[in-house]
């Protein structure tokens, strides 16, 4: 991970990420999570699908309010906080090991579950590879390499993909030549 655009892009999400799970503004984070889809469509790279994943879970936790009658979840959310605001602190210092040290934290922290919570929650991030990889497809990566980068199956992604229609939408028609060399040029800048 380089300091360019794209660094300073995701500490500025993991910046908002912060205020708000803080906040439970789970609009935004469905919003930060859609920020980082492009960066992980590109360069297809496990940090940035890892992210897009992580957050687009995360606001899919804080917007299920009946999560929060769980005995578990005090510690679970309070976890998830701590791991949020040790990504963003370790990517200011540009300590990118710890910064995926971190990514991993939120993982772990569904392990410190029981029962249904952690099967809602295990759930939860399930449904946000399928979502994210339907993102992915939509950028123009093919069905069987979306599904192998977002470790679900073709017939996950297929099942998703016909019930949202994203098949029907311009925007998932193969990207030509010229937008990709532009795409890749983009990168190198």
């Amino acid at each position: 991970m380089k300091k360019n655009k794209e660094y300073e892009n995701l500490l500025d999400i993991f910046k908002q990420l912060k205020d708000a799970i803080k906040k439970e503004d789970a609009v935004k984070i469905k919003e930060l999570s859609n920020r980082t889809i492009h960066s992980a469509s590109i360069k297809q790279d496990t940090d940035s699908i890892s992210i897009a994943v992580i957050i687009y879970a995360i606001s899919k936790i804080i917007e299920r309010k009946k999560y929060r009658e769980y005995a578990d979840w005090p510690e679970f959310y309070n976890s998830i906080i701590k791991a949020i605001e040790n990504c963003y602190t370790t990517l200011k210092e540009e300590n990118f090991e710890k910064f995926r040290e971190s990514l991993v934290e939120i993982s772990n922290a569904v392990k410190l579950l029981r029962g249904h919570l952690k099967d809602y929650v295990e759930q939860v991030f399930r449904k946000a590879r399928i979502n994210k990889g339907s993102r992915i497809y939509e950028h123009g990566i093919s069905f069987a390499q979306t599904a192998e980068i977002m470790g679900i199956t073709l017939y996950e992604l297929a099942e998703y993909i016909g019930q949202t229609g994203i098949t029907n939408v311009p925007l998932s028609v193969t990207k030509s030549i010229d937008e990709r060399i532009k795409i890749v040029t983009e990168l190198f800048e």
